[in-house]
């Protein structure tokens, strides 16, 4: 009899953490809501493809510069595979289970190579994180882990207009 009240007890304590869990993510987005607003939508007309598709891991979005403050707002906040493409208009990181997410080219500010990123902590240079503005105005970082680590200078270079990654 009290190995089963003990057993209760544990569910219970249990379930009361995963609602408190719950309820905190739910009121995150509700306080970053107006902050983040609507994302841009993907154009009909992208351009001509910049870079080819890169496979890897979205990390997230946070709020800049904080690498741990990741944006709980409607699916950004999860993780998920997916593939990443620089258009001549923009970035489009097609996420698996999740919309797409797409970064006007006009509304980046940076991209760079970081340690970590929402959370997930890796190697030197193991994530690819891009800044950008959304239309609210609000800086945001958006990160990618991807598979092949040798294309991360091609996608810096892109954005500062070199071809190697490096400022010359």
């Amino acid at each position: 009899m009290e190995r089963t009240l003990l057993v209760l007890l544990l569910l219970a304590l249990f379930a009361l953490i995963l609602w408190g869990m719950s309820r905190s993510w739910r009121k995150r987005g509700a306080r970053q809501a107006d902050a983040v607003g609507e994302l841009p939508q993907v154009p009909a007309e992208p351009g001509a493809q910049v870079l080819e598709p890169t496979t890897g891991l979205y990390t997230g979005t946070t709020l800049a510069p904080s690498w741990q403050n990741r944006v709980v707002v409607g699916d950004l906040g999860f993780r998920a595979t997916a593939e990443l493409t620089r258009f001549e208009r923009g970035v489009l990181l097609e996420r698996d289970g999740a919309s797409p997410i797409w970064i006007p080219a006009e509304a980046i500010t940076a991209v760079r190579t970081e340690r970590g990123h929402a959370g997930k902590v890796m190697t030197e240079d193991g994530v690819l994180v891009i800044r950008w503005k959304l239309p609210t105005g609000t800086e945001v970082d958006t990160g990618f882990r991807g598979d092949d680590k040798a294309v991360y200078p091609a996608w810096t270079g892109a954005h500062t207009g070199t071809t190697n990654g490096d400022d010359q």
